[in-house]
Formats: structure tokens, sequence, C-alpha cells
């Protein structure tokens, strides 16, 4: 008999989250499902497959078990899953990767695949190795090639299309070997962040370009097209730009790509070339990947690792992973016949930075490298034995002959440490092995109510401890750290580091540690502080090719234009947290330049004018006169100019129009302009980009934000290789 009426403590949040993104709802878009029944709805659904193998399986015991995982908050399969099993759509994986042929029919048709990927929940990486160099000679129509960044904006504007439906937004990873032709073009293809904004970007670095940085020599630059070497390189002169632009934005990472390919466990099938969006997850053409997390919290009891609860829940989700194979609605047949034919699975972790805090660790110390190595160690030694007790009840994966293995097992991978940033919000723990984003800090809601919220545990502990008061958590929301707090014992600043707290060599330490226990990749990112030095980056990346991890994304704070909590200028150059501001006068002589741009209601017309302090006003003019987006836009102009002259930093007021949409879009070519307050916002950017504007600084402020959510208006996060919104689930990268 099953048993479905468990109480699931879901947080508000979460409660939240749930409702606006994976609950079952009607026509009118209204939830017609509960939490609970969300749950059992997966558990039955996947647990039907155990029928394909034996007609007599127990499926109602099978159900129960899956149930009670996911309920207990034990276990959460990624997003895909937890949204579309039992429904129509059953797509069920989160990761694919697609290849790219270096022709234009090819091409296109990639385009077409990405689209019904993206339309279906999943994000996709792809490899723009193949595609022959700019200007390049094309023999079919003896012109020109155009190159792979041209191609990827393409991309880019066609998943822009398709992701303004659906309950996930398409998200895209590009990767250029170091030895393209074009790589450097690509290493600074995002310099503006208003470009390729559904794309992470990682370049593939080779051991032999690595050697080459070492030993500051040059290197080749290989024409696709022909293997030809059509030039040589300082390696250490395009590493060193490689380093700027990512201490500049975050963009690009790195895959060490020899690395990926020597734990291919299937080289006999095809050589990997790229990874999923975040880049956790490296993948042969046409393969994809489907992935689960366990939360550790659950392991802990009486301040100890319950080691055979632990074992237990590894082979349950093994279980569970592999049943989402045989479920899964492939958006396309190679893909279907790709996965079921390698069956990889990626089981990994979420809550470690919470579960060191319950065990008393330090999360930047020898104890906590030492937890990880234990903690992984055994997940994948349990991971493999449940794979290959799966394999002597139904089969090795079909390509298992000529794989890296002995014993037979049923999936080619089993483990993965992917973001968990959604799942972790769900399950009410910390985001996979990311430390603490921040003990507390200030949450505005809908009627400009400031609430404080503070970390759970962090609450626990400080009540026990005898330091928590009022005053004190409002004192620490100000940072979200306890670094810069007097009045709190030594052992508890140590204890609850926060993100920022914890220096760099600390961070890819960690990742190192989880690193040498998976098979895939993981998914983490390094963080570093406003004043980092791109000699800082450049020591990271070196040390995450040196202790063996398979890339790395960092990210320094303050360094996306799209931060909202920063130390801007006023007119006196000073920050100041103010109410009742009154904007500065304006003088009797300004000077600017007017803009023209297309929008659903006609050509735009945007006037910015400038005074000493920088720009203090907007005029619009709709081509048209009159009528509703014409009032409407002057409206919009009007509190620009106001907020301007008040000393509110230009490029939070951009960020805050960027991205409304009304019912007419229009194409330009830069991209599609959602509404004139869109189109506003476009003109502002370039404006401030042109005019040499800094994007807003950090002062201790509340580490990685890095912009505002597009669905609920709170603040973003960057972690995990992405930018993740704690209040509603938003996730940049699907």
């Amino acid at each position: 008999m099953l048993i479905v009426d468990k109480t699931i403590a879901f947080s508000e949040n979460a409660l939240k989250i749930l409702e606006k993104r994976y609950l079952l709802k009607n026509d009118q878009g209204q939830p017609i499902e509960k939490p609970e029944q969300m749950l059992f709805r997966v558990a039955k659904n996947i647990a039907q497959a155990d029928l394909i193998f034996d007609p007599q399986a127990d499926i109602e015991k099978t159900t129960q078990i899956f149930y009670e995982m996911m309920a207990d908050l034990a276990f959460l399969p990624n997003s895909p899953t937890l949204m579309n099993a039992g429904k129509n759509l059953q797509q069920l994986s989160a990761c694919f990767v697609l290849p790219i042929e270096d022709n234009l029919e090819n091409i296109f048709e990639t385009i077409k695949r990405a689209a019904l990927i993206h339309k279906s929940g999943g994000g996709t990486g792809f490899s723009f190795s193949r595609l022959r160099p700019k200007n390049d000679s094309v023999a079919t129509t003896h012109g020109v090639s155009s190159g792979p960044v041209s191609f990827m904006n393409v991309f880019d504007c066609a998943t822009e299309a398709v992701k303004q439906g659906g309950t996930r937004r398409g998200a895209n990873m590009a990767i250029l070997r170091i030895d393209h032709p074009d790589i450097l073009e690509f290493i600074h293809c995002k310099q503006h962040n208003d470009k390729l904004s559904n794309f992470n970007i990682s370049v593939a670095l080779t051991e032999v370009f690595m050697e080459a940085v070492e030993n500051d020599q040059d290197y080749p630059l290989i024409n696709p097209r022909n293997n030809e070497i059509i030039q040589y390189l300082n390696a250490r002169l395009v590493f060193d730009q490689l380093v700027e632009m990512a201490w500049k934005n975050g963009d690009p990472g790195v895959v060490f790509l020899d690395r990926i390919n020597r734990d291919n466990p299937t080289p006999h099938i095809a050589e990997i070339e790229s990874t999923n969006p975040c880049g956790e997850v490296p993948l042969l053409p046409y393969e994809s990947c489907n992935l689960g997390s366990i939360n550790l919290t659950k392991i802990i009891e009486n301040g100890e690792i319950n080691y055979p609860k632990f074992r237990q829940l590894i082979h349950h989700a093994v279980h569970f992973l592999d049943n989402v194979i045989e479920m899964n609605h492939f958006p396309l047949p190679q893909i279907k016949e790709m996965t079921q034919a390698n069956r990889k699975i990626g089981l990994g972790i979420m809550g470690f930075a919470d579960m060191l805090l319950m065990l008393d660790i330090p999360y930047n110390s020898e104890k906590g490298l030492e937890t990880a190595e234990q903690i992984m160690g055994f997940l994948k030694t349990e991971s493999k034995k449940a794979s290959q007790q799966l394999a002597e009840q139904r089969g090795a994966f079909p390509n298992f002959e000529g794989s890296i293995y002995d014993l037979k097992l049923r999936n080619a991978t089993t483990t993965t440490l992917a973001p968990t940033g959604t799942i972790s919000m769900i399950a009410g723990c910390s985001s996979g092995i990311e430390p603490l984003f921040a003990l507390c800090y200030v949450k505005n809601v809908m009627d400009n109510t400031e609430l404080l919220e503070i970390n759970p545990l962090f609450a626990k502990i400080a009540k026990k401890a005898g330091f928590f008061t009022e005053n004190l958590m409002h004192e620490v929301a100000k940072t979200g750290s306890l670094r810069h707090l007097e009045n709190v014992p030594d052992k508890y600043k140590k204890l609850f580091v926060t993100a920022h707290d914890i220096s760099p060599d600390w961070h890819i330490k960690i990742q190192a540690a989880f690193q040498r226990h998976t098979d895939n990749a993981v998914s983490k990112t390094v963080n570093f502080p406003h004043e980092a030095t791109q000699a800082d980056v450049s020591t990271v990346f070196k040390a995450a090719y040196r202790l063996g991890c398979k890339g790395v994304t960092i990210y320094r704070d303050g360094s996306k234009d799209t931060q909202v909590l920063y130390a801007g200028k006023t007119i006196e150059k000073k920050q100041r947290v103010a109410h009742n501001l009154l904007p500065r006068s304006r003088p009797e002589t300004t000077h600017g330049k007017t803009y023209k741009i297309g929008t659903g209601c006609g050509s735009l017309y945007v006037t910015i004018n400038a005074d000493e302090f920088g720009a203090c006003e907007v005029f619009s003019q709709m081509g048209k006169s009159g009528g509703c987006a014409a009032s409407q836009s002057e409206s919009v102009a009007r509190l620009i100019s106001l907020a301007l002259r008040a000393g509110i930093a230009p490029y939070a007021i951009q960020e805050q129009l960027a991205g409304i949409r009304c019912p007419l879009p229009a194409w330009q070519k830069n991209g599609m302009v959602l509404s004139c307050a869109d189109g506003i916002a476009k003109i502002l950017k370039k404006y401030l980009d042109d005019h040499g504007h800094d994007a807003p600084e950090s002062n201790n402020t509340r580490g990685e934000i890095v912009g505002m959510c597009p669905d609920c208006g709170h603040v973003m996060e960057f972690m995990e290789g992405c930018s993740i919104c704690k209040s509603c689930g938003f996730s940049k990268c699907g």
C-alpha cells in the first residue's frame, strides 16, 4: 500500500519556487497538484522502468522508495525530471551536446535541433572548433567564411527567441580550441556583457599549449578545414589575454580538453569536444545526461556521517537515474541512440557547506579537504557498485566493449558535481559544494517591507553559543559575513566563512579534492575579491591545471556590469545610503547625443545629455506622435532623468529597464528589442559603454551579486558557473 501523505518540511521560498516552476498547472496557469503529489507523480513514473526488465517487479515498493527519498529531501533529480516526469512532454535530461560541422546546412540544422532541446527544457553545449576561421575560403560560393563567433551570434538569437516560452530558459556553452585561428576573437567575444547573453564560453586548453605557456614558447594555430598550420602565437601572450578577460567579467572559463579525454570512458566511440552549459558534464556529440544530487545534511546524525544511510541513498539514486534513461522521451533520435548506448548518469551532492557546519569543520581547512575526499570517494565507490549490480540484472551499457572499464557497469559514468541552484533551494540546503553565500541579508518583499533572512544553521548555532542578537544579525546582513565583527568568538568566524572570506587557492583546492573522485567534472565558482589582480587569476588557472581539475570558472566580485550593489559615484564622488534624495539642478547647458532604435511601436529616438558629473537627463520621442506608447516612453525618460540627477548609478537604472517585455517585440541587427523600455535600456547601455563609464564596483557588499532577476526582481548570485536567483529559482543557465 503506497503511503504519500508524508508531511514535507518545505520552506516558504521552496513552496513559492515549486508553485511557479514545477507543479502541474491547468490551462489558466494555476497549480493543480501539491508538492507531495508532484513527487509521487515523479516517483511513480520513474519506477515504471523496472517492468521493462522484470514484468513481475514490485512497482509499488520501488515507487515508495523513490518517493520517500525525495519527500525526505535527501535526494532530488535535475529540474527537467521533476518538471516533466509523468507529463506528456516526458523530457527528463538537463544536459546535451550537439556537433557542429563545417558546412552551412549542418550549422542551421544544429540550430533547429538546439531549439527543440531548449523547448523541452534542456541546455546545449557546442564546440565551434570544426568551423573554418574567419575570412577563410569557401569553395562552393567562391567567397569567404564569417568564422565561429559570427555563427555563435546566430545561435544566441535563436535561443533568445525560443526562451520566451516554457518553464526553463535555453542555455548554451560555446567551446573553442586554443589552437583555432579565431581564438583571440573568441576570447574577447563577451567583452561587452550585452553580447552572447545566452552563452557561457570556455576555451579548450591543450597540454601542448599549457607547456608552451610554462616555457614561454610559441604554439601553432591550425585551420580545421585542412589541418594546416597557418600561424604561430606566443602562448604566454594568449594566456594573458584569456586571463585578462576572465578577470574583467568572468568569461571565458577554461576546460582542459586532453585531461577530459583521458577520462573519456568510451574513446572507441568518439572524442569529447564540449560540455553542457555549466561545464560539469563533458559529453560526446549527440549525448545527453541526467543528473541528481544527494543532500548531505540528511546523512548527519549525532554529529557524525551515517555511512550506511549514505550507501543506501546512493544505491537507490543510481537505480532511479538509470530508470530515467528508460522513461526519457528524447528530443532527437540521434540523442536517444547515443544516450542509451552509453547510459551516462551524474549523481552528485548538495549541502556540503551545511554539512561541514554540522560537523564543526571550517570549509577552508585541511579537515574540510579531507572530508571532501572521503565523501566523494565513498560516493564514487558505491555508485560503481550500484551500477555493477544493475549490469548483472539488466546488462552492461551497449558500448561497454572497448571502454576503459574492466568490470561490467550499467552506466559509462556515474558521478558528476552539477549546479544545484534550484533543487538545493527546494531541499533547503547550501548549493552543491559551494561555500555559503551570506549568513544573513535583508530581503525586500512586495510592499517594500524589509525582512531579515538568516541562515537557519547559523541562527541555531549562534543561539546555542550565546552570541545571537537581533542587532548583531543586522550588522552581519551589511556584508553577509562575520569577518569584520569584533564581538563574535574567533572560533565561529573561522567556522562560518562565506564565499569571499575564502581565498581563491582554497576554492581550487576544494574543487580539486572533489574532482579526484568524480567521473565527469565539477561545477564550482572560484571567487575573487574585487581588488584581485590578473596575476591572481593566472595563478588559479595554472593551479587548476596542476591539481587535476577538468576546468575552472572564476568570478571577481563587481566585475560584471550588471552588479547592483556597489559603491557608486555621487556628486561628491562618495556613496551615501540616504532617504528622500533630491535631484541636483539641471545646468543651463548640457551636451549629448541622439540615438534611433526600432521598437514594436515604431522608431524611438532617445537623447542622452550630460553635465559635469556625467549623464543627467534622457528624452525620448516616438517616430509617430501621440498615443499611449509615446506617453509611456516619455514618462520613463523623465523618471530616468530624475534618478540620474539624484545620484543613482546609471548602470543600476539601465539594469532595471533591460528585459522588460511587451506584446510587440522588434528585431534589430544587434538583437531583439523587447519593448520601448528595453530599447531605452539598450541605448543607455551603449551610451555608458561608449563614454567609458565604469561598471559599479563593490565595497564589502554581499559577495557575488550579479544583477536583478528578470522574473521576480530579486538580486541574483553567481555560483557554480551561473547566475541564480535564490528568491524564485530563476537560473540564467536553465
